[in-house]
């Protein structure tokens, strides 16, 4: 890169991510809980905003989910980025879209603000971007159980992501350009009869381990069933189920235009804190 500035941390391998994706596709619709809720959030998003989109850019919305949820009109004409297509090297920067919506993906983006920049890039003038990704929280009683089992096993590898808080993620938004930038957490627990399930839903929905520094062999038969115990004993209701935990971050943001609310400037206010606070009541 110029300007002396290293290159981002290749955390994830995005190649692979997308081969496996591609090789489940077929079988996606068993799996389709978490995008599905994904767009629902995005959704419920843009039903706030008075305005209509006459042209938007979808990332990840491999169900299909979020031009079902919208009324009509509220969104024009829908480009779906291509399955071979990668947001971290995104051929859509010209600004011609009002809207930019990310599903699911910017949790495995080994460069998010490079990602976002593309995005704001991506739009018009007063666009809206909106983001939907997995938040600290997610799969935390998975983590913890993987660990402890494979701990015990002699050996520690990394297997689930490293999730970012609602803090960082509101912050990536700034950093990458954005006016009015916000990020909300929203937590989702889907409570299964078996762990083995779980395993199988994420592996659908192409959410497996794609870490470059993961260990390439596969779990050990031992290890996987004493987690699968573990997570019973230390998660298992009354009924038997185990809960699973997701956190979604939902980030909103637009590009700048000159239209938009602006901070007021410090020392600008017309009234001192001490004086409005000596005002009466009504």
């Amino acid at each position: 890169m110029s300007g002396g500035q290293s290159a981002p941390p290749r955390l994830f391998d995005r190649a692979l991510r997308r081969q496996r994706a591609a090789r489940m596709a077929a079988r996606f619709a068993e799996h389709d809980v978490l995008h599905a809720y994904a767009a629902g959030l995005v959704a419920e998003k843009l039903l706030d905003v008075t305005r209509s989109f006459a042209r938007a850019l979808v990332w990840g919305d491999r169900g299909r989910h979020l031009e079902a949820a919208l009324p009509p009109g509220k969104v024009g004409t829908v480009v779906h980025a291509g399955a071979d297509e990668d947001a971290e090297h995104s051929p859509y920067t010209d600004g011609s879209f009002d809207l930019v919506a990310s599903l699911l993906d910017l949790h495995a983006t080994n460069d998010p603000i490079g990602a976002l920049v593309q995005a704001r890039t991506a739009l018009k003038p007063d666009g809206l971007f909106i983001g939907v990704m997995f938040g600290a929280e997610t799969l935390q009683e998975l983590r913890g159980v993987l660990s402890e089992a494979e701990i015990e096993g002699g050996g520690l590898s990394p297997r689930i992501f490293p999730f970012a808080d609602v803090r960082d993620a509101g912050g990536l938004l700034q950093r990458a350009g954005f006016a009015l930038p916000v990020a909300d957490a929203d937590r989702l627990t889907i409570r299964y009869a078996d762990p083995l399930k779980l395993l199988a839903d994420l592996r659908g929905a192409g959410e497996s381990n794609v870490l470059t520094a993961r260990r390439r062999a596969f779990l050990g038969r031992g290890t996987l069933l004493r987690a699968l115990m573990l997570y019973r004993e230390r998660h298992a209701a009354a009924d038997g189920r185990v809960p699973a935990t997701f956190s979604f971050i939902t980030l909103t943001g637009w590009r700048p235009h000159e239209s938009q609310q602006q901070p007021l400037k410090p020392g600008s206010a017309t009234m001192r804190l001490e004086d409005a606070l000596k005002r009466p009541t009504d």
